[in-house]
């Protein structure tokens, strides 16, 4: 008799509202056909009325869905309605990633993970640092400095144009963070090993501020989580000044890897050949 796990389907989705924008599927695609796994990823539009009975469906089992992604503006309602949200989504509370085990729809957020993960692959060494700076503090923002300060770094500076939103942020996270206005950005900068830009400044072209990197150690990291274009504005000021720079597309890249083995039973690489799979297509979509 033929082993049934072989035929068997699993079907997984990505959410949002809008969702058509999402790379997510190219990604997880990408990862089912590399490893022959009988599986789908889809792109589910699903307003913000219409999310909890979308959830509904997935503990039910009537969507047919073993887990998924979700991007904005769902992330903090996927993570109310979880069972089981783990540590990480409970402090961020937002989640990007669920998955059903025994019945119950657990709850991640990778964000942090695959920003990390990708300063790793790109900078190796990051981390050998004793301050950095995080210029913004929405919602972007709280992954990356739980990311940073779980990894062991000591001064985390966050500067904002509202200082109240970046006080928020050092109160939910601890005593190594601390808030500063945008008057004080070249002062935190003094002496950080790493620079991370989590607004929109430069996202799809946009103009933005000249930022004198100088006050930054000598052998600083600048990174950016936007990706669009894959070399920002704010990225090509450091390079122009001398400082190593690591785009923001291995985060998008790397926060999809948890996720997958979740839901197909494979842990998946970022390689190069996916990286190039998804820079054509935005270079198909300018």
């Amino acid at each position: 008799m033929a082993d049934s796990r072989e035929t068997f389907l699993v079907n997984a989705f990505v959410t949002g509202w809008p969702v058509k924008h999402s790379r997510s599927p190219l990604i997880h695609n990408y990862w089912l056909k590399q490893f022959g796994i009988a599986g789908t990823y889809k792109a589910e539009a699903v307003s913000e009325e219409d999310f909890p009975a979308f959830i509904q469906g997935l503990k039910d089992g009537s969507s047919g869905y073993r887990g998924g992604n979700v991007t904005i503006p769902h992330k903090e309602q996927a993570f109310r309605l979880a069972d089981r949200p783990d540590a990480l989504a409970k402090e961020l509370g937002a989640s990007n990633t669920l998955w059903m085990e025994n019945g119950q729809l657990n709850a991640t957020n990778t964000d942090g993970y695959g920003f990390t993960a990708n300063l790793d692959a790109r900078h190796p060494g990051w981390d050998k640092i004793d301050r950095a700076v995080i210029l913004g503090a929405g919602g972007a923002s709280r992954a990356v400095i739980q990311a940073v300060r779980d990894r062991g770094i000591g001064e985390i500076h966050v500067v904002n144009r509202t200082v109240p939103r970046a006080q928020e942020l050092a109160d939910r996270f601890g005593p190594k963070v601390h808030a500063h206005s945008l008057q004080a950005l070249s002062e935190a900068m003094s002496g950080a090993g790493l620079f991370v830009n989590t607004t929109s400044l430069g996202m799809d072209g946009g103009e933005v501020r000249q930022i004198d990197f100088s006050p930054l150690k000598d052998d600083a990291v600048v990174t950016d989580i936007v990706y669009v274009p894959l070399k920002t504005p704010l990225l090509a000021q450091a390079e122009n000044q001398g400082f190593a720079s690591v785009d923001g597309l291995g985060m998008l890249l790397h926060q999809a890897v948890p996720g997958f083995e979740k839901w197909f039973g494979h842990r998946p690489l970022v390689d190069e050949a996916l990286r190039d799979l998804v820079i054509a297509d935005m270079e198909r979509h300018r």
